[in-house]
């Protein structure tokens, strides 16, 4: 491609290294508006600096991509809904024999989930059981949290749904869903082990030593308390370990769900009544009329009770009186409201479960990934039954938004010619037929993914490098565009700020109540930069093209 005008390269360059800038530094002194906005101010100056035009800005949205994310993004929200992460969560410590094998543990999991759910929401919502782990456990948190941003990296390349990048990479090339998969398999099993065993080695001392005393502002963590925290995949709230509310009458002792505790004297009015009600009901009459008052009391007092108790969830109160038995039809009812929540909540998460195979199973048969993820996505709401707006609103807009502009600026500083003009002088010497050339090119994608991040550089790269492979035969053009997805993938473990799931694990162990732990950039570095090189170099050998 021949280079553009003078005036538009230089202009097309200020915009794209405006959206640059923005990318990497969200939050740059002189413009600190963050990632999103920087990609929507690239694009705008694109159009106004006649880079490109507007309808050309708009062609150059892939909706595709946009809507496998969405789908994508909708399924882990219900998935988390239906306990998928906790289970994950129990599994971290379920029968551990020590710290190296929770380690191990934790790579494992974090790369299976990473594959299945993207790499961003597992760090999410597995980053504080980590914490709570280690807390539990008396163990420092860093070689954990190591393990579970680059794990999640290393094991998001493995499917075309398992990161952003992957997922252009997969609409882009039309790789099947199963190709995709078996052609990164070999190294992403490899990468995961490979990187397991480094952590082991650089932490081995540490790792084999509990600390002896800990901090005096720590708390000890319960088992319960390590897998019921729940976060939601997008905006990461925190809800409680179960969606019922309860109270309990148990020795004159009143324990009020969330409603009531904003309401002390309500709880205090429950009281009394229950204590007058149980005086009342042991006195004996000394006439029939006492009894008769006394008696018209007790159902006074039991009708207000039951009015209270009416207020609050069938399934999420338990009504006792001193001696602990319940009143026989209030017990009936509240049995069988309560086993028939139970049934149904198992029953819905049975089919979430169902819906989120069919998914998978759908992607591996070759059908459409965007409409899948999308039909599967409203399965999940129709299935629900309810009204599907708090669900909805835990998917990332943001990120759908910053994709829209980082396509049109990309496509912006692809026409001013410079990408073209550099590959033209970097291709003779990174063909894939001979391992010098994946050796450079690797070290191309490893170079602008840390500098440009991972996916603008596959939007720059990802045709040049297949065009130049599919010259070469059609099996090297499948295996150009899958080296592409592992190296761009892998090479986020370089640095902190070198995916958006190392930042996700370094703010929210940071931020993290009562756990709060800061990851450095260059405690990162010093792990990152011998991992990434290492499972790199071992996963291209391994890649079947």
């Amino acid at each position: 491609m021949a280079m553009a005008p003078t005036f538009k390269v230089v202009l097309g360059s200020i915009a794209f290294g405006t959206f640059w800038v923005l990318a990497v530094f969200p939050a740059v002194p002189f413009l600190p508006i963050g990632r999103t906005a920087g990609s929507l101010l690239g694009a705008m100056l694109m159009v106004l600096f006649r880079v490109i035009s507007p309808e050309e800005a708009y062609a150059a949205i892939d909706l595709p991509i946009l809507g496998l994310l969405f789908g994508t993004m909708v399924v882990s929200v219900y998935l988390e809904r239906a306990d998928m992460f906790k289970y994950l969560g129990k599994l971290l410590s379920w029968k551990s024999k020590g710290a190296k094998d929770m380690l191990f543990r934790i790579c494992l999991i974090s790369a299976l989930s990473s594959a299945l759910f993207t790499n961003d929401t597992s760090c999410v919502v597995l980053t504080e059981f980590v914490l709570k782990i280690t807390r539990q456990h008396n163990l420092p948190p860093h070689p954990f949290l190591l393990a579970l941003a680059s794990s999640a990296n290393i094991g998001s390349s493995a499917t075309p749904i398992g990161n952003p990048q992957n997922l252009v990479i997969a609409v882009q090339s039309k790789i099947s869903f199963w190709n995709f998969l078996v052609g990164l398999v070999p190294a992403v099993l490899a990468g995961v082990l490979i990187n397991a065993v480094i952590l082991l080695c650089m932490y081995w001392r540490l790792l084999s030593v509990q600390k002896d005393v800990e901090d005096a502002t720590g708390e000890v963590i319960a088992e319960e308390d390590v897998t019921s925290h729940r976060f939601s995949p997008a905006t990461m709230s925190h809800l409680s370990p179960s969606g019922s509310q309860e109270f309990t009458f148990e020795s004159m002792n009143i324990q009020s769900s969330p409603s009531m505790r904003g309401h002390p004297g309500q709880a205090e009015t429950l009281r009394q009544r229950l204590a007058s009600a149980e005086s009342e009901s042991q006195r004996v009459p000394s006439d029939g009329f006492e009894s008769t008052r006394n008696s018209n009391a007790s159902n006074d007092v039991g009708s207000d009770v039951a009015s209270q108790i009416k207020e609050e969830p069938a399934h999420s109160r338990r009504v006792e009186s001193r001696n602990g038995h319940f009143c026989p039809p209030v017990k009936l009812l509240l049995d069988v409201k309560e086993l028939d929540g139970k049934w149904k909540r198992m029953l819905w998460k049975i089919c979430v479960y169902l819906v989120t195979l069919g998914m998978l199973i759908a992607l591996l048969m070759g059908l459409n990934m965007s409409w899948t993820a999308v039909t599967a996505a409203l399965a999940l709401v129709v299935l629900d039954f309810t009204d599907a707006r708090p669900c909805l609103e835990k998917v990332s807009y943001s990120l759908l938004i910053f994709f829209c502009g980082m396509f049109i600026t990309v496509e912006g500083f692809n026409q001013t010619g410079i990408p073209s003009k550099l590959w033209d002088a970097m291709e003779p010497h990174s063909k894939i037929d001979h391992a010098s050339g994946i050796a450079i090119l690797a070290f191309v994608i490893l170079g602008l993914s840390n500098l440009a991040s991972n996916v603008p550089t596959v939007l720059l790269l990802g045709g040049r490098v297949a065009a130049s492979a599919a010259t070469i035969s059609a099996a090297d053009e499948k295996k150009a565009w899958l080296i592409l997805a592992w190296v761009s993938t892998i090479a986020g473990n370089l640095s902190l700020l070198g995916s958006a799931a190392n930042l996700i694990v370094c703010e929210q162990a940071r931020r993290a109540p009562h756990l709060a732990y800061n990851l450095t950039f260059w405690s990162h570095l010093k792990f990152g930069f011998p991992s990434t090189l290492i499972v790199t170099a071992v996963g291209l050998k391994l890649i079947r093209g």
